[in-house]
């Protein structure tokens, strides 16, 4: 008699202690979700896409989430269950856009026999994400979308004398035997290192500006070295000086090659320090961007010679102890190794942020894609989640 008294207690206790554990689950797996949802828009409206295609894309990649533990009915359910809310804010100042995405959605859980007893035959779960999105984002007290965010980079660019080899892009073709007026004898021209490097830094430079038509974000320096630095145009807001800077660098660079002074006079000309009195700080500030990232660029196409024609240890580990303290003092640093031997790609490797932040372009037509994908990843709007 006891036991057919306790046993619906226990047989219910079990149900719920089931249905709990399995609504937990399922509520962190529906705001996973969400969450993946609203970053994948937030990237997607930065990129050009329209408010439809957005939207669109929220529930789709949502329900591709969710397929990975529901069937295709319950999936399908919760995909018409799912709101994508854009809203679009625009700066008047700069004319820049900038996105809130919120993406809502619910699911009704099937209970275990033992709790429908008591709870009903399903129990809804639900989840909500908010994200914002925009080149230097922040989000204002009203919970609109404000610029806040600058960018400093310095661009380290090898100038030493192997700038002056050839790649394997073709140019044109130049006659080196004459006969009476008529060319018997061609030879094919190659792209020098040193024109695909400006090239590339072109691109750069064309696609920053693209970002910031009124250079209120981004400020850039550039500093040409060999077996030092050689030359060094001062950060300034805009492209305009380190552009300046790039076309006037020699078509026929002569030296060796040491990346530890430039690497050293990048990190303290933007540096943050701990007062935020910094020079570039002060700048940013002067446009009302509260905070700035700090990136350095840092190109070669050798390993470390100084002024011999062999690879230094020594040299090598400087400018390794150099970027080690770039990073430690919050630079982030891209870095490319443009057909660099093995010394020279081991050490630039090192350097980079992560292994994302490396490049190894052997092209002129890679250079210039690989310093077209580290523009677009400074001025990637930034995206994060604020709920």
């Amino acid at each position: 008699m006891m036991t057919a008294l306790i046993l619906p207690m226990l047989l219910g206790g079990a149900g719920l202690a089931i249905d709990t554990a399995n609504l937990m689950v399922s509520k962190r797996q529906l705001q996973e979700a969400t969450d993946a949802a609203a970053l994948a828009v937030s990237g997607a409206m930065a990129n050009g896409s329209d408010t439809a295609a957005g939207q669109k894309l929220g529930k789709d990649f949502l329900a591709g989430q969710l397929a990975n533990y529901l069937g295709s009915t319950d999936t399908a359910a919760i995909k018409n269950a799912t709101t994508v809310a854009i809203t679009t804010n625009t700066d008047s100042s700069t004319g820049t856009k900038n996105y809130a995405i919120s993406v809502t959605s619910s699911a009704n859980i099937q209970l275990t026999p033992f709790t429908s007893i008591f709870a009903g035959t399903t129990y809804p779960v639900s989840a909500a994400s908010k994200t914002v999105s925009g080149t230097g984002s922040g989000t204002g007290a009203d919970g609109t979308v404000a610029a806040t965010n600058g960018i400093s980079m310095d661009i380290l660019l090898d100038e030493s004398g192997s700038m002056a080899e050839n790649t394997t892009t073709v140019k044109g073709t130049k006659c080196v035997i004459n006969l009476l007026g008529i060319c018997i004898g061609q030879q094919t021209v190659y792209v020098t290192k040193i024109e695909a490097l400006k090239q590339a830094a072109t691109v750069m430079f064309d696609a920053l500006d693209k970002s910031d038509p009124k250079t209120r974000f981004v400020r850039t320096g550039t500093i040409s070295y060999t077996n030092g630095i050689k030359g060094q145009s001062a950060l300034a807001w805009g492209t305009t000086t380190a552009r300046q800077y790039v076309n006037a660098m020699t078509l026929n660079p002569v030296g060796g090659t040491d990346a530890t002074a430039a690497v050293t006079t990048a990190t303290s000309d933007i540096k943050v320090n701990i007062h935020g009195t910094d020079t570039e700080s002060v700048e940013q500030a002067k446009k009302g961007n509260k905070t700035s990232d700090r990136i350095m660029v840092l190109m070669t196409d050798g390993n470390m010679t100084g002024n011999t024609s062999d690879w230094s240890q020594r040299l090598d580990q400087n400018v390794r102890d150099a970027c080690a303290a770039a990073k430690a003092g919050g630079i982030r640093i891209y870095t490319v190794a443009f057909m660099t031997p093995a010394r020279g790609q081991e050490l630039l490797k090192y350097c980079a942020t992560s292994p994302g932040h490396y490049y190894e372009p052997n092209t002129m037509e890679a250079l210039v894609a690989s310093f077209k994908s580290i523009a677009d990843n400074a001025i990637k709007p930034m995206n994060r989640l604020i709920n």
